[in-house]
C-alpha cells in the first residue's frame, strides 16, 4: 500500500460505534489500475476536493491502492433471505466500506469499494468484479438518479488490468459506490438470528441517529422509537417501489440483504427496464419462479419489511415481544394501501391530471384501462406514456403508431380528454413530459455498451450515459436511444448477477 494522501478526510461512525458489526480488511493489490469513469459532479457535491488529482492518482485511490486519511476499510456483516430462503451469514464478500464523508448539504454518505477482493465473508468467492458488472451499476444508478429515484451512486470505476473468471475470462474492475448508508434489513437479521438483542438495539439506535434523528431524540430507551423506525423505513420503501413501478424498473433480486434502510435502490445485478408492458416481466436468470417479477415488487417489499419487523419486536416490547405484534401489523398492513396511494398519485401525474379528482375510483379505472391497453397490445411502456403527452398537444399520430390500429384508443382517449377538460391548465403536455421520460437504459443499448467496454471501447458507454443524464429532454438526433429493442432480443433477454 502507498502512503495516504489527503484531499479529504474520512470519518468512521460505523466503525467506531458498531464494533462487532464488521471485519477489517485491506483491498487487494492491483498492479495496473486504470480509471474508466469518474463522477466529477458527484465528487464536487460531496466536497471531496479531488480536483488536483490526475487520472492515475484517482485510479490509485479508487482501486484501494492509496488509502486516504481516516480510511478504515471494513467488510460489513449481514444475513438475508435470498429468494425466500434464509442465509444467517452473508456479508460483504467483495465490498469494503472505506469511510464516511459529509456532503455539501451536511448529509453523511458512505464511500465503499465493490470488487476489491476477498473478505472474511466471501464464502469461497474471489471477491472481484468484471468491467461489465461494474459499469452496469454505474450506468443504471446514474440513470435512476437522473429520473429522480433514490439510489446509491457510482463515484468511480477502475479497471484492474487483471482477468476475472466467470463463465469465461473477463476484464476486472472495481466500483466506488456512494450511499446514504449500507445498513440493510439483512444487517438487522444477522444479529437477530443469533439472538444478540443488545446489538440489534445498538444498530437500531445508530440507524435512527443517522437516518431519522427526529425519532425520540431525547430518549434512547423509548421503545416507541423502534416502532417509529419501522414506520419511517416502511414509508421510504413504499415511495421507492412506487417510483420503480412508475418507470417500469425491475430490480430482479429483492432479497432482504438488498433492501436498504435508507430507502435507496441498492445492488444493480440482474436488473432491467421493462419494454413491452407485462406485469409478469422477469429478466433475472436466477429468478426461475418469478418471485421478483415486476408485478410482485410491492408485495415483496412488504414481505421484506415483515422480516425487519421481526427483528424489532424484542426492542418494541422487551418483556412481551408477542404483545408488540398488533402495533407492528398495523404498520405492515398499511404498506400496500400507502404504496397504492403514492403510485396512483404518480400515475395521475403521468396522465397529466393536474387536480386531484373527487372521483378517485374513476381515475383508478382510467389508469387501469390504460395499462390494460398496453398489456393486450404489447405496447412499449415508456414510449406509451411519452407519446400520450404528444396526444395532449393534439398530435395523435405518434401514439397511434404504437398500436395495431388507431381506433383501438378512441374510447379511452375520449374518457381521458373528458377528464383533462376539467382542469384549466394549458401546459398539460409539458407537465406530462416532465414526468414521463423519453430515454431509459434500453436493455439492448446497455448490453451493447457493456460489451464494447469489456473490449476496451468506452465510447458507447459514455454516449449512453450522456443521454441518460437528461431523460426528459427529447432530441431528434437521439432517436436510436428511444427506440425499443428488437422483439427477438427481448424474447430471450436475461440479466445475471455479477458475482
Amino acid at each position: 500500500m502507498q502512503e495516504p494522501t489527503a484531499p479529504f478526510c474520512f470519518s468512521n461512525s460505523y466503525a467506531e460505534e458498531l464494533l462487532d458489526f464488521y471485519v477489517e480488511c485491506q483491498p487487494m493489490a492491483v498492479q495496473e489500475p486504470e480509471l474508466l469513469q469518474f463522477n466529477a459532479s458527484l465528487a464536487t457535491e460531496l466536497g471531496l476536493g479531488l480536483e488536483a488529482l490526475v487520472s492515475q492518482d484517482l485510479a490509485q485511490v479508487f482501486s484501494g491502492q492509496t488509502l486516504l486519511d481516516g480510511s478504515r476499510p471494513l467488510a460489513q456483516a449481514y444475513a438475508g433471505h435470498q429468494f425466500g430462503g434464509f442465509s444467517p451469514q452473508l456479508g460483504d464478500g467483495r465490498g469494503l466500506l472505506l469511510g464516511e464523508v459529509a456532503g455539501s448539504n451536511g448529509d453523511r454518505r458512505d464511500i465503499a469499494l465493490k470488487g476489491s477482493g476477498p473478505t472474511a465473508f466471501s464464502r469461497g468467492g474471489d471477491g472481484k468484479a468484471a468491467v461489465g458488472a461494474v459499469l452496469r451499476e454505474y450506468l443504471i444508478g446514474e440513470a435512476m438518479h437522473c429520473l429522480g429515484i433514490p439510489t446509491t451512486r457510482a463515484l468511480a470505476a477502475v479497471a484492474t488490468g487483471e482477468l476475472v473468471y466467470r463463465e469465461r475470462p473477463l476484464p476486472g474492475a472495481i466500483l466506488t459506490r456512494v450511499a446514504a448508508s449500507h445498513i440493510r434489513v439483512g444487517t438487522f437479521q444477522f444479529f437477530a438470528a443469533r439472538q444478540r438483542w443488545d446489538q440489534v438495539r445498538q444498530l437500531a439506535n445508530y440507524a435512527i441517529e443517522r437516518h431519522d434523528p427526529q425519532i425520540s431524540a431525547d430518549n434512547d430507551n423509548d421503545p416507541d422509537r423502534y416502532l417509529a423506525l419501522l414506520q419511517e423505513v416502511s414509508e421510504r420503501q413504499a415511495a421507492l417501489i412506487a417510483n420503480w413501478m412508475l418507470v417500469g424498473f425491475i430490480h430482479g433480486v429483492m432479497n432482504t440483504d438488498n433492501m436498504a434502510i435508507s430507502g435507496e435502490t441498492i445492488d444493480y445485478g440482474p436488473c432491467a427496464y421493462m419494454e413491452s408492458f407485462s406485469p409478469d416481466a422477469v429478466f433475472s436468470s436466477i429468478d426461475q419462479q418469478g418471485r421478483y417479477a415486476y408485478k410482485n415488487q410491492p408485495q415483496i417489499a412488504q414481505w421484506n419489511l415483515t422480516r425487519l419487523a421481526e427483528t424489532l419486536l424484542p426492542l418494541i416490547d422487551e418483556d412481551d415481544p408477542e404483545g408488540a405484534v398488533p402495533k407492528v401489523e398495523a404498520i405492515l398492513n398499511d404498506f400496500i394501501p400507502h404504496y397504492e396511494k403514492l403510485w396512483l398519485a404518480g400515475a395521475q401525474n403521468k396522465l397529466g391530471l393536474e387536480n386531484p379528482s373527487s372521483d378517485i375510483d374513476g381515475d383508478k379505472l382510467l389508469v387501469k384501462d390504460w395499462l390494460n391497453l398496453l398489456k393486450v397490445h404489447s405496447v412499449d411502456y415508456t414510449l406509451a406514456w411519452r407519446r400520450l403527452a404528444d396526444a395532449a398537444d393534439g398530435n395523435l399520430q405518434k401514439l397511434e403508431a404504437l398500436f395495431p390500429a388507431g381506433d383501438i384508443l378512441a374510447d379511452w382517449l375520449a374518457r381521458w380528454h373528458q377528464r383533462t377538460a376539467q382542469q384549466s391548465a394549458s401546459d398539460t403536455a409539458e407537465r406530462m413530459r416532465s414526468v414521463n421520460p423519453i430515454y431509459i437504459p434500453r436493455n439492448h443499448l446497455v448490453e451493447e455498451a457493456l460489451d464494447a467496454a469489456s473490449e476496451g471501447d468506452l465510447a458507447p458507454f459514455e454516449e449512453l450515459l450522456a443521454v441518460l443524464k437528461t431523460p426528459f429532454e427529447e432530441r431528434p438526433t437521439l432517436s436510436r436511444y428511444a427506440t425499443p429493442a428488437p422483439k427477438e432480443f427481448m424474447d430471450q433477454y436475461e440479466t445475471f448477477c455479477g458475482t
